[in-house]
């Protein structure tokens, strides 16, 4: 089995990708989508969005990290993902599952979804256009507005050559509104001779048994479950092991531990443009992220809420950082 951390779009970054696959767990990574618009981009953007270029496009742990790509144009996108591999890229995904407004009003993500035939033009460019030693993957959702053509969709995915596919297993209209519809996954996996990972509603490691039960797959990927619980992926390998399965989720303590870790580093590390690895701005940063990381572990722990509670009204990272010590 593979677990999978998930590209979401202003959160999942460079410094959260590090942390997380810190804990162990993890598999692979995809980064936030770099959008594709009129232009080849030049290599600061793809460098930006993924500093592990300079290491291999691993992160710290030895995780690797693949490039997702978003946009409507199936020669750009081409030129754009050998570029991206090029500059060693060890993946391509391709986003087809994105349900942003702002997004979909200019034909990306999952407003795609309305057209299988650009689909599946868009992937065969890539896949035509990216070296054959490197995976073009795909993410999509069970459809726009109704689940009516996903597995058309997804076998067009298949026979544009796509390596593997991921599924969120709700349609954009749905949102992030339970449940996912991991029955529906099922019925396409039985269809695709390529991997099929199941992505949707997984908070805890009885999650991911229920889903692979339920969905047949065995890989994962998981965002939102991975940032309220970002010991989750350890956990669930964790279960795996002996003969019985272990549903112990991560206490309070050791999710604080790890976030304090985080906040450590980020007021720790040099700020500025120029510094590859570094955050331009740190306490801004680390103040909006620690406000946003609390609000999304209230799904897992009750202690954040309380937590968030106090520290949301709070623009100095230090005291933010001080409420988390003494919580």
């Amino acid at each position: 089995m593979r677990i999978t951390l998930a590209p979401m779009e202003g959160v999942v970054d460079y410094l959260m990708r590090q942390l997380l696959t810190d804990t162990g767990g993890f598999d692979l990574c995809v980064t936030e989508f770099i959008r594709i618009t009129n232009t080849l981009y030049p290599n600061s953007v793809f460098y930006r969005l993924c500093p592990e270029l300079h290491d291999g496009c691993k992160t710290r742990s030895g995780t690797p990290v693949h490039m997702q790509l978003m946009g409507n144009d199936p020669t750009l996108m081409a030129e754009n993902a050998c570029k991206a591999a090029r500059l060693g890229a060890l993946g391509i995904d391709l986003n087809f599952g994105c349900p942003a407004k702002t997004v979909n009003n200019h034909k990306g993500g999952a407003a795609l979804l309305k057209e299988p035939e650009a689909v599946y033009t868009i992937v065969s460019a890539v896949r035509s256009q990216v070296p054959d030693h490197i995976p073009v993957t795909a993410k999509m959702r069970l459809g726009y507005d109704s689940c009516e053509h996903a597995l058309d969709i997804a076998l067009g995915i298949e026979a544009a050559g796509a390596d593997s596919l991921a599924i969120h297993a709700r349609t954009r209209k749905e949102g992030y509104r339970p449940p996912a519809h991991w029955e529906i996954l099922a019925r396409i996996r039985e269809q695709l001779r390529i991997r099929l990972t199941a992505n949707g509603e997984i908070w805890t490691a009885e999650d991911y048994y229920r889903c692979r039960a339920v969905s047949g797959c065995s890989d994962i990927m998981i965002g939102r479950g991975a940032i309220a619980r970002p010991l989750l992926a350890a956990n669930i390998k964790a279960s795996m092991r002996g003969s019985e399965q272990n549903f112990q989720e991560d206490s309070w303590p050791e999710t604080r531990a790890v976030v304090l870790n985080f906040a450590e580093k980020i007021l720790s590390s040099p700020g500025g443009r120029d510094h590859p690895y570094g955050v331009e701005h740190p306490e801004k940063y680390l103040a909006d992220r620690l406000k946003q990381w609390l609000r999304m572990m209230t799904k897992g722990h009750s202690e954040a809420a309380e937590l968030f509670n106090n520290v949301k009204q709070h623009k100095c990272a230090k005291a933010i950082l001080s409420e988390l010590k003494a919580a």
